[in-house]
């Protein structure tokens, strides 16, 4: 074998050891953030209220 084809052989080595290594990541985020339940927004606030004075000289 060629030092070419040796080099060609590791690189695809580190490529598909990289993709196990990010599926089996992929696989645990989903499974760690599939059991977090999101809450629900918070309540849309309504517009028009009350302006306070901020006179701080009392």
């Amino acid at each position: 074998m060629t030092h070419a084809e040796e080099v060609i052989n590791r690189a695809m080595a580190v490529v598909a050891a990289s993709r196990v290594r990010r599926e089996r990541e992929e696989e645990r985020r989903r499974q760690i953030f599939g059991r977090i339940q999101l809450t629900p927004p918070p309540p849309v606030l309504k517009r028009g209220g009350t302006q306070l004075s901020l006179n701080l000289d009392r």
